[in-house]
């Protein structure tokens, strides 16, 4: 992997047996996050569990600091996640667009959390690029571009949670992370690693066993992410198996299509469509999945692998995207069938991953 362009990096620490190495902070930023200051702390467009948990975790730590923050995004997001403390206070710039200006500008620390790059928030990057103010980049996402004054990236880390956790624990205060924040933390770890089945590492199973020590209760989170569904969601998923399902066993590959139609039919919102791609890893023999639907004015793709298959090269590469190693996002702007025939059009060149054993 090339050197990732970073500027006053505080990169990542080796693990420990016993638990995590204290990281080297540079001193300005421990003064810093020592005095109250106005804060701000986004994500990116369509926040996932890891962005709106790191998010409203980072903000319950730094308020026992007595710093003031806002929590901004630049959409909505799934409402199981609402039963996160503190996610009824998040402001959404598509639809509190001037309430967040305001907010913006009054801002003199911003924390850039899940994301790596002003395009990834969209028109509320446009409107801070040129503020003024400290930056703080904590992701886990591959090559950041160099728009913080601090940037913590470790593409190897399971999620932008396990970071805040390592984050707080590196500036001595893991005794701050209460119930309240393990909530957040873990609802990240969870969603990020579907539910620790990949994307892990040694740090996050400690991470998680000292997030139940200090009182998380975290088959409540498991209820709140997956058993709090509505109806429409399991009548979707059973449409989407039945009748959106593309098995291609020459290849190890399977498919769920969703057209604009489908969307009406179902009334389908944002984040009605959420880990339907991961049942078709459910399938002995696939080792790459795909969640191809029509948004309003792109297609959308959503990769998921098995192994060692890089589905964030073949989003990179194909579709404008990328993201990880075995779950990667991108899209299109073709018709849904050209960009369905697109991906199946490519799948011969990586039929000898796809066949590799192990």
């Amino acid at each position: 992997m090339p050197a990732l362009p970073l500027q006053n990096c505080f990169l990542k620490q080796a693990l420990r047996t016993n638990f995590l190495h204290t990281m080297e902070f540079p001193s300005a930023l421990k003064q810093l996050l020592r005095i109250p200051q106005n804060v701000a702390i986004l994500s990116h467009r369509n926040p996932d569990g890891d962005a709106i948990g790191s998010s409203l975790a980072m903000r319950h730590y730094l308020e026992q600091y007595g710093h003031t923050v806002h929590v901004l995004f630049p959409s909505e997001f799934p409402e199981e996640f609402d039963a996160l403390p503190g996610s009824e206070d998040i402001l959404l710039w598509d639809i509190h667009t001037e309430e967040c200006k305001n907010v913006l500008t009054r801002k003199n620390v911003f924390f850039f959390l899940d994301f790596n790059g002003y395009g990834r928030i969209d028109k509320m990057g446009d409107f801070i690029k040129d503020l003024p103010g400290t930056r703080i980049m904590i992701d886990h996402h591959l090559y950041p571009d160099p728009i913080a004054d601090y940037t913590y990236s470790e593409p190897e880390a399971s999620s932008t949670c396990e970071l805040v956790y390592r984050f707080i624990h590196g500036l001595g205060d893991t005794m701050k992370i209460n119930p309240m924040i393990g909530k957040c933390i873990y609802t990240g770890l969870i969603t990020d690693t579907g539910s620790f089945r990949h994307a892990t590492n040694p740090m996050v199973f400690r991470i998680a066993a000292d997030l139940v020590e200090r009182g998380l209760d975290d088959t409540a989170v498991q209820d709140m992410i997956f058993n709090s569904q509505k109806e429409k969601h399991l009548r979707l998923l059973g449409h989407c198996l039945t009748h959106r399902m593309e098995y291609l066993p020459e290849y190890h590959t399977a498919l769920i299509w969703l057209s604009k139609k489908d969307y009406e039919i179902f009334n389908i919102q944002r984040g009605d469509t959420e880990g339907i791609v991961n049942y078709l890893l459910s399938i002995k023999d696939v080792k790459l999945a795909a969640f191809i639907h029509n948004q309003p004015t792109v297609v959308k793709l959503s990769l998921r692998s098995k192994g060692n298959l890089d589905v964030q090269e073949i989003c990179k590469k194909h579709f404008n995207g990328g993201g990880h190693r075995n779950a990667s996002g991108a899209y299109s702007h073709d018709s849904l069938k050209a960009t369905i025939d697109k991906f199946k059009s490519l799948l011969p060149e990586y039929k000898e991953q796809l066949n590799a054993k192990g």
